[in-house]
C-alpha cells in the first residue's frame, strides 16, 4: 500500500493478527482506556447491546485453550477477553418497567452488529497503545462449556474472543482483496468481473505464501475448501436456549 495520509490510515494499514506475545499483562489504565474509545463505536440507536468479560483466572484460561481449539495463545497473551452480544440489560429494565421484551432475528443482529463495532474499535484502541490482537472465533466451538466456564447469563450471547498483549513477532501484514473486488460503482459487478479481479488476487496472495515459506494455495482454494462442509452447527440451537430469535 502507499503511506497513508495521516496517522490513523497507517495505523489501520499496519494491523496484523498477533500470535505470539511477551509475558507483560495489559495494564488496567491501558484496559480501561481502550474500553472507553471502543464505546464511542457507532450503536444502534444507542442501544449498546454488548459487553466484554476480561479472563484472568488462570485455571479458567487453560481450559479456554482447550475449548478454542488448543491456541495456546488464549492462555499466554497478555488480555483474554470475549466479546459478547448483550439484551440482558435490556431484558432487566423492562421487567423493571412492567413491559414486554420482544426479541426476533432484527435484534439479534443488533446486538452482534453492535459487539462487533465495538470489537473493533476496541481493536484499534489496543494497537494504538503499542499492543496486538487476535480474534479469536474458536470460542465457538464449544458454546455451552464456556458458557458455564464464564457463568454466562440469560441474554447474553458469546461470540468470540480477543486476544492482546505486547507482540513478540514482526508486524507482517496479510494481503487484503484488491479494492475493485470490495467497492463497486451503483451497483454488484458481474460474475466475470468478479472472478477476474479474484484471479489478480489469487496471484498476489500465492506470492505473498511463497516468501514465507508457507504453502502457496491460492486464496480462492482455500475458500472453496473453507466452505464445502458445515461448522459449529449446533450454534442456532445455543443462541435460541440464551433468549435469541432467528426469525
Amino acid at each position: 500500500m502507499p503511506d497513508a495520509i495521516n496517522p490513523t490510515l497507517a495505523l489501520l494499514h499496519r494491523h496484523r493478527s498477533i500470535r505470539r506475545f511477551t509475558e507483560e499483562v495489559v495494564s488496567d489504565d491501558d484496559m480501561t482506556h481502550a474500553v472507553a474509545a471502543a464505546q464511542m463505536a457507532s450503536t444502534s440507536s444507542a442501544v449498546q447491546a454488548y459487553c466484554l468479560i476480561r479472563v484472568n483466572d488462570d485455571a479458567k484460561r487453560k481450559r479456554l485453550v482447550a475449548l478454542t481449539g488448543d491456541q495456546i495463545k488464549v492462555a499466554r497473551c497478555g488480555a483474554f477477553l470475549v466479546v459478547c452480544g448483550d439484551t440482558r440489560r435490556h431484558r432487566l429494565v423492562a421487567e423493571r418497567s412492567g413491559q414486554p421484551h420482544h426479541q426476533n432475528l432484527e435484534s439479534f443482529m443488533i446486538a452482534t452488529i453492535d459487539a462487533s463495532l465495538f470489537a473493533q474499535n476496541l481493536a484499534v484502541a489496543f494497537e494504538s497503545l503499542g499492543l496486538g490482537i487476535c480474534y479469536i472465533g474458536g470460542l465457538r466451538n464449544h458454546p455451552r462449556e464456556v458458557d458455564e466456564l464464564l457463568g454466562i447469563p440469560f441474554g447474553v450471547f458469546p461470540l468470540f474472543g480477543m486476544c492482546v498483549g505486547r507482540p513478540a513477532e514482526g508486524p507482517t501484514a496479510r494481503p487484503r482483496l484488491p479494492i475493485d473486488a470490495v467497492l463497486f460503482e451503483e451497483s454488484y459487478p458481474d460474475d466475470r468481473t468478479m472472478l477476474a479481479a479474484l484471479d489478480r488476487y489469487d496471484a498476489h496472495y500465492v506470492e505473498y505464501l511463497k516468501e514465507r515459506d508457507a504453502k502457496a494455495t491460492p486464496w480462492s482454494t482455500r475458500i472453496a475448501e473453507r466452505f464445502d462442509h458445515l461448522e459449529r452447527e449446533e450454534l442456532a440451537v445455543y443462541y435460541a436456549s440464551k433468549g435469541a430469535s432467528l426469525t
